[in-house]
């Protein structure tokens, strides 16, 4: 049997990534087998160990993935405001979206993965992913505070945060009510954000 390119090991592991790190976002960490997770990319359940050492390791790089794709989104939504109120607004524009409550598989992991990984061992690497996702959204946050000092401008930043992602939540679990929409809404408006 030939064996796979450095290339095409590199192209795979990538493509389980990206898979991973959008079915652990709609079904969730227990939901999805690697099995699945390798179907879904088009491969092999036997070659996901040449790429991981476990499922626990895959869902630690598919978190901090997801998370990373979370923030590009931010920095770039962020580059058409003129200053602070209107960056830390046009996160939660996209963040308090019906967009982003309907597509928990492109969404930002800190919601869709919050009870899973609170349901996991404190020894399990997903929590240090996720714990890292979590500082890096406060940390962008926290950068665009109008705040005066660091410490006031970090308590900004996760009250912001912990508003969005709740609200996110609630949003998801009362989709097809009214009560959804509200609540996105009130939460834009809290925050000074359009509805998109």
């Amino acid at each position: 049997m030939p064996r796979v390119s450095r290339e095409q090991m590199e192209k795979n592991h990538e493509l389980i990534m990206q898979t991973s790190a959008r079915l652990f976002r709609e079904h969730g960490l227990s939901g999805v087998s690697v099995a699945d997770l390798m179907a879904a990319a088009g491969l092999t359940h036997g070659g996901f160990y040449g790429h991981f050492d476990s499922k626990d390791d895959l869902a630690a790089a598919a978190t901090a993935s997801a998370f990373e794709q979370t923030d590009a989104r931010w920095l770039a939504r962020m580059d058409s405001a003129p200053d602070n109120k209107g960056k830390r607004a046009k996160i939660a524009e996209g963040y308090l979206s019906n967009r982003h409550r309907d597509h928990s598989d492109n969404g930002c992991a800190g919601v869709a993965l919050a009870g899973d990984v609170a349901r996991e061992g404190l020894e399990k690497p997903v929590r240090a992913a996720y714990t890292a996702g979590i500082e890096s959204q406060v940390s962008i946050l926290a950068n665009v505070s109008d705040e005066s000092t660091p410490k006031a401008k970090r308590q900004d930043a996760i009250v912001q945060l912990a508003l969005m992602l709740g609200a996110v939540n609630l949003a998801r679990a009362t989709k097809g009510s009214p009560l959804s929409d509200e609540i996105l809404e009130a939460a834009r408006a809290f925050l000074g954000a359009k509805a998109i």
